[in-house]
């Protein structure tokens, strides 16, 4: 009996911050369900070790997503090279965590740039593509979509922000046929949470939740879940899927949060001093080196 091609067979994906972690398991398994995949990052190298590595045509463009000039411009050499992009991933994230009252500002900044504004000038360099192609974008989110977490300052901002900002999307082309979804994600094993390990005050925040909340998921497992989600055309995906419940309470998690840092963030803070991280991952850390991209006109 033939076995069924996925309907991503002979489209058009790209993927931001496709260099490592979540992004390359994605850039795999659209690669092995049959579409041509644009890799799209800050590190060329890396990029191209990954590409090198999928079974099917891609290749990959070095670009800041918060660059807008620069991402017209991949956008303008994708279409060239592959046709219109049918799929766009908003994957390319920074975090950074630590108490607020020492974040350095200017990396605090560049979390909420590179995660807000990097997926808002990532949609807008595709969305004529999407337009044509009645193509989907997904949206990379998080658990920090839905609530928050001390010491995570700009990164649940900057999730909260993607959140709202794929709704308004989604209720804004979905008359063009466009489809938008959301990905809620928890802990993944990429360099950024090992990273986030490292230090003391994440690594003790982490493990003060509960058993299921605290449980960091494989690349290839979370991958397979989105990837999934995008053959489907699903508004939204949860991985875990446990995290689909935390819809319905998500209006009292703050307070909750609250009360337990109230009692906690005390004892935690006597036994090692919270300090800043700086940006986390090997990502991370390659941003930081590379600079910030040319102001948005």
């Amino acid at each position: 009996m033939p076995v069924a091609r996925s309907p991503l067979y002979a489209r058009t994906a790209v993927v931001t911050g496709a260099a490592r972690g979540l992004g390359a398991g994605l850039a795999r398994d659209l690669s092995r369900r049959g579409a041509r995949v644009a890799l799209l990052g800050r590190e060329e190298r890396t990029l191209a070790e990954v590409s090198d590595t999928l079974p099917g045509e891609s290749a990959c463009w070095e670009v800041d997503v918060t660059d807008a000039d620069g991402m017209f411009r991949a956008a303008a050499d994708i279409r060239a090279r592959f046709g219109p992009p049918s799929i766009v991933v908003a994957n390319a994230g920074v975090a950074e965590g630590g108490p607020f009252a020492e974040a350095d500002l200017a990396v605090w900044r560049r979390v909420i740039e590179v995660n807000l504004v990097g997926s808002a000038v990532t949609a807008r360099a595709f969305l004529a593509d999407l337009l044509a192609t009645h193509g989907y974008f997904l949206q990379v989110a998080s658990l920090a979509s839905m609530g928050t977490s001390p010491m995570m300052s700009a990164y649940c901002a900057s999730k909260a922000g993607v959140e709202s900002f794929a709704h308004a999307l989604r209720a804004e082309v979905a008359h063009q046929h466009v489809g938008v979804g959301i990905a809620y994600i928890n802990w993944t094993d990429t360099d950024m949470v090992r990273d986030a390990d490292e230090h003391a005050v994440l690594r003790e925040l982490r493990g003060h939740m509960p058993a299921p909340a605290r449980k960091v998921h494989p690349v290839a497992h979370v991958a397979d879940r989105l990837v999934t989600a995008v053959e489907r055309r699903r508004p939204s995906v949860y991985v875990p899927g446990w995290l689909r419940a935390m819809q319905l309470v998500r209006g009292a998690m703050p307070p909750v949060v609250t009360m337990l840092s109230r009692r906690e963030l005390p004892r935690l803070a006597a036994a090692e001093p919270f300090t800043a991280t700086g940006l986390l991952g090997a990502g991370g850390r390659a941003d930081q080196a590379a600079g910030p991209a040319a102001p948005i006109p």
